[in-house]
């Protein structure tokens, strides 16, 4: 089973913030821009969900999560 990550596109971005108040050991905001930057691609298991969660808030969808493919891309 392959560990599910993370992507952001900071084009996307809104700069709400609800990412980063949501699991903030996975996100944080940009101090220059205010966009999300994103800190662990592939949660620990003990912040996933909050991950999870914080990608469903995001009011610009910014946030996706995707299964890697075979190859590890």
């Amino acid at each position: 089973m392959r560990t599910p990550r993370l992507r952001v596109d900071r084009e996307r971005c809104i700069s709400a913030g609800m990412c980063a108040l949501t699991a903030p050991e996975v996100f944080d905001q940009d101090p220059d821009d205010g966009r999300v930057l994103l800190l662990r691609a592939e949660p620990p298991t003990a912040h996933r969900e909050a991950a999870q969660m914080a990608a469903g808030l995001c009011p610009s969808g910014a946030i996706t999560r995707y299964e890697p493919e075979a190859d590890g891309s």
